[in-house]
């Protein structure tokens, strides 16, 4: 089989590609900058926003993981439309053109993600009237339209939500924790009992694989993927212990941290600033508030079950000290370029985040 990846440079993406070369498949890797790709994959540089570049990627595909995404809670309109939907269609124009079987889409929860909380939402959320960041409007339209996709022209599309992706090799979320708190400058926001669910890198790729594998019951639909529930809070002490840092002692109050990001935000736009503001609603309310799933669609559809929880997870993790440590080092660089990024980006103040 080929299958084509976008985005498999980057740290979701580069463990769908080391499983899909682990079956024997030819694996493609669509990315403008496809670094330090793993023997047997071949490489194809290009653009999402090109409609030729992934038309000429994608040809000859029986698969297409579209995983590359622009992801962050600041930014440009434009851009997180024209990589995140723009790029969407051209991937789903391009499946279309070659008569491409099958297209597996990494989504995220933010597309459903209203005011408040989620405690045990499961796929007849709907989409909400209103969106706090360009990254889940433009990600729930391009979901929309993967969905749409299915059954023209003989393409069956599926669309995963993976919620907070870690593990060894994150470039993103752990790393940007514990440098922020070994800085001193993490702080708790809430009252520390919100649940919620986080995937295992893992975990995470082997339900890219399950979709592809069951596709044939699970075409049309979305799924959420995670691998356990926990209370934010407690688990980021627990990582911190894990790392030799102090556990977080300073706090703040969700509605403190929401106010002051409204008033971040509206100070950031009315001076055209290019920054990302230390707070915004957006990341205030993920912090604070519960956002877990249940599995019972992708367990039923996906015969999905999650493998890489608890204290396995933490021992995968932090099991080669020296990658941690260079990773949680100030000046440890991400090693993908922003689309292809999964989850968003949090402020430089809580360094925590959600996808």
């Amino acid at each position: 089989m080929k299958a084509v990846v976008t985005g498999g440079a980057g740290f979701l993406g580069a463990k769908i590609v080391e499983r899909l070369l682990e079956r024997g498949d030819e694996v493609v890797v669509f990315s403008r900058r496809p670094n330090n790709l793993p023997a047997g994959a071949s490489a194809h540089v290009g653009d999402l926003r090109n409609q030729d570049d992934v038309s000429d990627a994608i040809k000859d595909a029986d698969a297409v993981f579209h995983v590359a995404a622009k992801a962050g809670v600041w930014g440009p309109r434009d851009e997180y439309f024209g990589i995140n939907l723009t790029g969407t269609r051209n991937v789903v124009a391009a499946c279309h053109q070659h008569g491409v079987r099958n297209l597996i889409y990494t989504s995220t929860p933010s597309v459903v993600f209203d005011h408040g909380g989620i405690d045990g939402g499961d796929e007849s959320l709907p989409y909400p009237k209103k969106f706090l960041t360009h990254y889940a409007e433009s990600k729930a339209l391009a979901e929309k339209e993967v969905l749409a996709a299915d059954g023209v022209s003989g393409l069956r599309a599926v669309s995963l939500r993976p919620h907070l992706i870690w593990g060894h090799g994150d470039p993103h979320l752990l790393p940007r924790v514990l440098e922020r708190a070994r800085k001193g400058k993490l702080k708790q926001v809430g009252d520390g009992r919100n649940r919620v669910d986080i995937t295992h890198v893992n975990d995470a790729a082997d339900a890219h694989l399950l979709a592809l594998e069951y596709i044939d019951r699970a075409a049309g639909n979305a799924y959420f993927i995670s691998s356990e529930t926990v209370e934010l809070w407690p688990w980021v002490n627990k990582v911190l212990s894990r790392a030799g840092i102090p556990t977080l002692t300073s706090k703040v109050s969700a509605v403190t941290a929401y106010k002051a990001g409204a008033v971040m935000e509206f100070i950031w736009r009315l001076f055209g600033m290019k920054s990302e503001p230390p707070m915004t609603r957006f990341v205030a309310e993920n912090l604070a508030t519960s956002h877990w799933f249940k599995l019972d669609a992708a367990k039923r559809d996906l015969a999905y079950e999650p493998e890489w929880v608890g204290g396995k997870a933490l021992e995968e993790y932090f099991g080669n000290a020296p990658a941690v440590a260079t990773l949680a080092s100030p000046t440890s660089q991400a090693n993908e370029a922003d689309e292809e990024k999964l989850a968003p980006v949090a402020s430089e103040t809580n360094g925590v985040s959600h996808g």
